[in-house]
């Protein structure tokens, strides 16, 4: 496949209908596997912080190393835990836009479909996606810091982190930190999804932060249409078959909704 970065912007009329070139929505309505790799700029649409944004107030003075590694649980886990809650409360408070809903309806659309995050909100599945891919792991799941164990229910004594049900060990939120691996399973997921698809899009990402920014790379190696959906250039931009200049929630709907309907 010939690569032609294309920069499609919203026109300047309101209201107006975006245009969006006739080869992206012909390869698309015809694609049988669809792969969507989304980062933080999706949930920021949502009014979700993203990690540095979040660390503001009390949080401020500190640095990822005391709050986001497995030695920081170790020398203060209640530091951690709080932290966490916070996060998690930031969350709750926020709400799926349109670009989580839009992906929750292409998941009915295409034979197969890929939906993978880097997120760790659990928008995606607020919106109503199904068998969410996610890379980072989930705030809102909680699991044993020496098992790896997910818990689901355990007694809150508002002593710090709550102690595992099975083994007494402290329980710390189900999410990635630095210095630690992506969960095996769900990479492997991604990875297959990247190399079989036949679209991948690209939406909300900086495309930075390995492994997940070399899933696009691979999908076009193996023959996949790469589109990127972001309002700025990222890494991925010149490698990408199709670049759509916008928010998600804005420019997604839009895309969609070009697609012929099925009968």
């Amino acid at each position: 496949m010939s690569r032609e970065n294309l920069a499609v912007d919203r026109p300047a009329v309101q209201n107006a209908v975006m245009k969006f070139p006739a080869e992206l929505i012909r390869q698309l309505a015809a694609a049988k596997s669809v792969a969507v790799l989304t980062g933080a700029g999706v949930s920021a649409e949502s009014g979700v912080p993203t990690y540095r944004d979040s660390q503001t107030g009390l949080w401020a003075k500190y640095r990822p190393q005391e709050l986001d590694t497995p030695d920081a649980f170790r020398r203060n886990p209640r530091l951690v835990w709080e932290w966490y809650l916070w996060r998690r409360q930031q969350v709750t408070e926020a709400k799926p836009n349109a670009a989580h809903v839009t992906l929750a309806a292409m998941q009915n659309r295409f034979p197969s479909f890929y939906l993978i995050t880097q997120n760790i909100d659990g928008l995606h599945q607020r919106a109503g996606s199904r068998d969410v891919i996610e890379l980072h792991g989930s705030l809102m799941r909680v699991k044993c810091f020496d098992e790896g164990t997910v818990v689901a229910n355990w007694k809150e004594t508002g002593e710090g982190p709550p102690r595992c049900p099975h083994c007494g060990g402290r329980l710390r939120p189900d999410i990635v930190w630095y210095e630690e691996m992506l969960p095996e399973a769900e990479l492997e997921l991604a990875t297959h999804a990247a190399r079989t698809c036949d679209v991948f899009f690209s939406i909300g990402t900086s495309s930075v932060v390995y492994p997940a920014a070399a899933l696009p790379l691979e999908a076009a190696q193996h023959g996949a249409m790469v589109v990127e959906i972001n309002p700025l250039p990222t890494p991925l931009t010149k490698e990408a078959d199709f670049v759509l200049n916008g928010p998600a929630g804005t420019v997604l709907p839009e895309l969609f909704a070009s697609l012929p309907k099925m009968h």
